[in-house]
């Protein structure tokens, strides 16, 4: 072990010896403890109210913004643009080619601190909302192809730069309910989506010679672009940079990400920090991990096709995706506050897997439509629900420097949403009802996810058992 490494690993365990004896509360198995500092608990209040609601209302519209096109297909937009055979899936696809550009360059700007991150956010969302909007503009497969695919460059840099803000405020056993939250506003937004949509081609259709989906993409635009400017007013830079807290409020939001952090290093750079990543092999575990999760909720972009299939008009189609992906929010919410309060990963991911892989399998098997419909919930809710809990698990993981926390989360997002780019072909129209082929691969997706997993688990076991046998007894470990 280095001279550099036994100091750090020897400043870890006096700032958990002493945060053990202040507190007078037995640390958990991997080292975190519960906040009871009343200044604590008042800081991360605070930082709850300013937040969370800011960077959910932007997931909600990012999401919203880029699945208008699954709505939109509804209300004709293939005929009027004259798309044909594999055409939409492709124009699901490229805006996944854009997204997975940007992910990882956006995260090192942000990691350096020389950009606030908030006003970093606010105006790329602002670019975002505009180029969302020129969808109602286009007229043809070649000009959605290419709003889609500068979309998806425009809005790559939030969902990564939201899990590195929120990494750098909450600690390991605050995290996952955080994200759990954050990822509410994807769910929320994927279930209210087909309610917006419904009253837009209701009431605004073919006013002013503009047709239903196209006033969607406009409206949608217009309120993300309002959003954007408030988020810079609203968001924080970095803890030692956050005008809107105390001097005596900085310090503490730090210092708790500080003593929290295993094997934490000095900062050294962007670009050290991209190479602290990379030879980290956790990290292509993490990515194979999320890679499969994600993959297994690739249904997202075809519900509304999925749940058509159950034979009802386009109303009542559009009104029957909000309540399995209610449930979901809910579901991922209960799973990321067990998984933060108990401080466990493995077993929060085998169980929603394993609950997503029964309704795929159900969906496979029938065509009764209560147990379609009801396969509907079980899916929706398993996949869903272990979003917060991978991503918490990387930021605990391969957080040992600011950059590399970033750099880690933005790779896993990248090789995780390329999922994106090919399981839209798992879903041609020929293969309905069932799509026997998109729930089939899903199944084997979540099975996947369970298995790397308990790899990490067994792996990350025996890392402590190493560190405890090179003589660091009281040093923070890591949680699976």
């Amino acid at each position: 072990m280095s001279d550099d490494k036994k100091h750090v690993d020897a400043a870890h365990i006096e700032q958990v010896d002493v945060l053990k004896e202040s507190l007078g509360q037995d640390l958990d198995y991997s080292g975190a403890v519960s906040k009871s500092d009343p200044k604590e608990i008042a800081l991360v209040r605070k930082l709850d109210f300013r937040i969370m609601p800011t960077l959910w209302a932007m997931y909600f519209l990012n999401y919203l913004d880029r699945n208008t096109i699954a709505q939109a297909r509804l209300d004709n937009l293939e005929s009027d643009l004259g798309l044909e055979g594999n055409q939409y899936n492709t124009c699901i696809s490229i805006l996944f080619v854009g997204y997975l550009l940007m992910q990882i360059p956006s995260n090192m700007i942000m990691s350096t601190g020389k950009v606030p991150p908030s006003t970093y956010m606010g105006v790329c969302m602002m670019v975002w909302a505009v180029v969302s909007a020129c969808t109602a503009l286009v007229h043809d497969y070649k000009g959605l192809v290419l709003v889609r695919f500068f979309l998806g460059i425009a809005e790559a840099p939030y969902y990564p730069g939201a899990l590195f803000m929120l990494s750098l405020f909450y600690t390991r056993k605050e995290l996952a309910t955080r994200l759990a939250i954050l990822y509410s506003g994807n769910i929320i937004a994927t279930s209210v989506s087909g309610l917006i949509a419904v009253a837009t081609f209701n009431t605004l259709s073919d006013v002013h010679g503009i047709s239903g989906w196209r006033w969607l993409f406009i409206i949608e635009g217009s309120v993300t672009f309002g959003i954007a400017i408030i988020s810079i007013i609203l968001l924080p830079n970095h803890p030692l940079k956050t005008t809107w807290l105390t001097p005596e409020e900085r310090e503490l939001a730090h210092q708790r990400i500080v003593r929290d952090t295993v094997g934490m290093e000095e900062n050294k750079g962007a670009r050290a920090g991209f190479m602290q990543a990379i030879r980290d092999p956790r990290l292509y575990l993490f990515c194979l991990m999320q890679n499969l999760h994600l993959s297994a909720c690739g249904f997202n972009n075809f519900f509304p096709t999925v749940i058509g299939s159950l034979g009802f008009s386009r109303t009542i189609t559009l009104v029957l995706t909000c309540p399995p992906y209610l449930v979901s929010g809910v579901a991922g919410v209960v799973v990321g506050l067990t998984s933060g309060k108990l401080n466990e990963r493995t077993w929060h991911i085998t169980l929603s897997m394993g609950i997503a892989a029964v309704g795929f399998i159900i969906s496979c098997i029938t065509l009764n439509t209560g147990a379609r419909y009801f396969s509907c919930f079980l899916f929706a809710s398993g996949a869903y629900a272990v979003n917060s809990v991978i991503l918490g698990w990387v930021s605990a993981t391969l957080g040992q420097t600011r950059e590399k926390k970033a750099i880690s989360l933005s790779i896993v997002n990248v090789v995780a949403n390329a999922s994106y780019i090919y399981t839209p072909y798992l879903y041609p129209k020929t293969d309905g009802p069932r799509y026997l082929t998109a729930m089939s691969a899903n199944t084997a997706f979540a099975v996947g996810t369970i298995a790397c997993a308990w790899g990490l688990r067994i792996w990350l076991i025996r890392t402590n058992k190493k560190n405890r046998g090179d003589g660091v007894t009281s040093a923070l470990a890591y949680a699976y």
